[in-house]
């Protein structure tokens, strides 16, 4: 099959309810037994045929009842409103898995959805330094995710991970850190001290663009 030449690539962070680490990261089971979270990536660099996306962010908050491969999710989508209408259906049509391979980031978490809302179309905040492990997405009155190194429970030191997937579809390669986050919308959700990740994503049509540098 021919896909549209496309590619979107810049930070990109996200929590969950989970451990430090995600056993879902090592093919086990949420630490909770259910799944709560959210994600956002700037696009710093895009395009979509001939449509330009740089600049825009897209985020989402999600729940799993279970595993995550076991279905049964709920999502609901954050579009950046600066976005034109071209750019709306570009970005509809990348994260929807329509121009990507099947065994691609976007169509393997879309086959776990059950209930897909409509999107909320908001002014976000985004901030994010991969090295120092920070990152911040906030969208007024719904999202407000802060991630922080992880500490070191006796000196109180920056503590450093990695996870490192040689075959990953969402990331090869993420730092890890400590997410305060909450989620007021049609489900309401608040963790502390969780799960946080926090990578460059690159891809294409193809999955991962395992080459792309932030």
């Amino acid at each position: 099959m021919a896909y549209v030449d496309w590619e979107i690539r810049g930070p990109k962070i996200g929590a969950c309810s989970c451990d430090y680490g995600c056993p879902c990261e090592f093919n086990g089971r949420p630490t909770e037994g259910w799944c709560q979270g959210l994600e956002a990536h700037r696009i710093d660099k895009g395009h979509f045929g001939d449509v330009r996306l740089d600049g825009l962010v897209v985020g989402a908050w999600y729940r799993w009842p279970g595993a995550v491969h076991e279905g049964g999710g709920i999502v609901q989508g954050i579009i950046d409103k600066r976005a034109d209408e071209r750019q709306v259906e570009a970005l509809f049509k990348i994260l929807g898995g329509e121009e990507q391979v099947p065994t691609s980031v976007f169509n393997i978490y879309g086959s776990t959805i059950e209930t897909e809302h409509d999107p909320v179309f908001a002014e976000t905040v985004f901030d994010c330094d991969i090295e120092a492990r920070t990152g911040r997405f906030q969208v007024e009155g719904m999202i407000d995710l802060a991630i922080e190194p992880i500490r070191n429970p006796v000196t109180g030191k920056p503590h450093r991970a990695r996870i490192v997937l040689p075959e990953g579809f969402e990331f090869r390669e993420a730092e890890m850190g400590s997410a305060d986050f909450s989620v007021r919308s049609l489900l309401d959700y608040a963790h502390k001290g969780r799960y946080a990740s926090l990578w460059y994503a690159a891809y294409g049509p193809q999955g991962i663009i395992a080459d792309a540098v932030g």
